[in-house]
C-alpha cells in the first residue's frame, strides 16, 4: 500500500481536517499520479454536507486532479513516468452497457453505475473511494487523461470537470458558429460555457444578477452581457437563441430563458441537480421548444476537450490557494466570493506532513 494524506470532512457539519490513509499499489493497467493540483468544483460543498442525501463518511473530495506519473502498471501503454496526467469525475464504470461502449460512461446503466472519483464506492469491495485533495491517486490508466503541456498546469485542473461538463453539451446540441448562445449564471461553469462556445464561432450572450462582472465577461468573448432581473433587456432577445445553457448551481427560475428560445431550440442544464420551479408548459409547446439536462461528460469526450483548449489555448481562470485554506474557500463559494475557480496547490501538503 502507499501511504497517502489529504483533507477530509467526518460528517456533514465538520470542515476539512488532515486524514492519514492508504492507496492501492498500481496494478497491472493502473497508473500512480503524485497530485500537483486539484480543483474546487461547487459540487465538492454539496458532497461533503451532504445535501444530496448520499455521502459516506469520511468524505475526501476532488475530481479535478492534475499531476505527474510516477509508477505504472507492467501493462500500460498511455502513460510513463513523468507524463503529465489527469484524472476528472470517474474512476470506473461498468464497461459493458450501451452507453459505456459509446464512450459515455458517465450514463452507464451497469447494476451500481459509473464510479466516482470520491464517495463512490469501489468495486469489488465497496470501500468509499478518496479524491484529489490528497497526496497521490491510483486509477486505471483508461480513466486517466493525457494533460497538454503547452497550458498552464494549474489552469487546466477546472477543465476536467467544468470544462467537459459545458463541453458536453454544447457538442451535443451541435452549436455552430454564427449561432446566438446564451450562458445563465458566471461561475467556475459560466466561465468556461463563454470561452468554449465563443471558441466554436457561436455568438454568446452572457446572463448575470451581478452588474460588476461585466467587463470580466466581455473580456472572455461574450458579446453582450444581460442583467436577468432587468425585465427590459429580457425581453430584448425573445425567441433569439439557438441554444442556452444554464449553470447556476442550485434551484432557481428557468421559466424566464425558455420565453428566449427559438422555435425547436433547447435549453440544458449542467448546474442544478435538484428539483426547479414548474415550468410553464406553454411556453415549451406553443414553439416546440426543449428543456434538457447534460452531465459532466466521458473520457473521450475529456480528453476531446483537453485537446480542443490545447488547440485554443484556453484554461480556466483561477484563484490558487493552500490546502489550509480549504474551509474557507468553501465559504467563500457558497458566499459568490471567486474569480472563478478556486486550485489548491497540492504541494501545501507538505507543510501538513512536516
Amino acid at each position: 500500500m502507499i501511504k497517502a494524506i489529504g483533507y477530509a470532512a467526518q460528517e456533514a457539519t465538520a470542515p476539512l481536517k488532515p486524514l492519514e490513509f492508504d492507496r492501492n499499489e498500481p496494478g497491472a493497467h493502473d497508473v500512480q499520479i503524485d497530485i500537483l493540483y486539484c480543483g474546487v468544483c461547487h459540487s465538492d460543498v454539496h458532497q461533503v454536507r451532504n445535501e444530496w442525501h448520499n455521502t459516506v463518511y469520511p468524505c475526501l473530495p476532488g475530481h479535478e486532479i492534475v499531476g505527474r506519473v510516477v509508477n505504472v502498471g507492467q501493462h500500460v501503454t498511455k502513460f510513463k513516468e513523468g507524463d503529465l496526467a489527469g484524472v476528472g469525475c470517474m474512476i470506473d464504470s461498468c464497461q459493458e452497457c450501451q452507453p459505456c461502449h459509446a464512450g459515455e460512461e458517465q450514463y452507464c446503466e451497469g447494476p451500481k453505475g459509473w464510479t466516482a472519483t470520491y464517495n463512490g464506492p469501489q468495486k469489488p469491495d465497496g470501500s468509499n473511494t478518496f479524491g484529489g485533495y490528497s497526496s497521490t491517486i491510483t486509477v486505471k490508466e483508461t480513466f486517466a487523461l493525457k494533460i497538454p503541456e503547452n497550458l498552464e498546469t494549474k489552469a487546466v485542473a477546472p477543465l476536467l470537470c467544468a470544462g467537459v461538463t459545458t463541453y458536453s453539451p454544447l457538442r451535443h446540441w451541435q452549436v455552430k458558429p454564427g449561432q446566438k448562445v446564451g450562458v445563465v449564471g458566471f461561475g467556475g461553469l459560466g466561465d468556461m460555457a463563454v470561452k468554449l462556445a465563443t471558441a466554436m464561432g457561436a455568438r454568446v450572450v452572457a446572463f448575470t444578477t451581478s452588474p460588476e462582472k461585466e467587463a470580466g465577461i466581455r473580456k472572455l468573448g461574450a458579446e453582450d452581457v444581460v442583467i436577468s432581473t432587468d425585465k427590459a433587456a429580457m425581453e430584448k432577445y425573445a425567441s433569439s437563441f439557438d441554444f442556452i445553457l444554464s449553470t447556476i448551481p442550485t434551484k432557481h427560475d428557468i421559466n424566464p430563458y425558455i420565453q428566449l428560445l427559438k422555435r425547436d431550440a433547447t435549453i440544458a442544464l449542467v448546474g442544478a441537480l435538484e428539483p426547479l420551479e414548474p415550468i410553464n408548459h406553454s411556453q415549451v409547446a406553443f414553439h416546440r421548444r426543449s428543456v434538457a439536462g447534460s452531465l459532466i461528460g466521458g473520457i473521450t469526450e475529456t480528453q476531446e476537450v483537453l485537446d480542443f483548449c490545447s488547440h485554443h489555448n484556453i484554461v480556466s481562470d483561477v484563484e490558487l490557494i493552500p490546502i489550509q485554506q480549504i474551509n474557507e474557500a468553501f465559504e467563500r463559494m457558497i458566499k459568490g466570493d471567486v474569480k472563478y475557480r478556486f486550485v489548491i496547490d497540492m504541494n501545501s501538503l507538505k507543510d501538513q506532513e512536516g
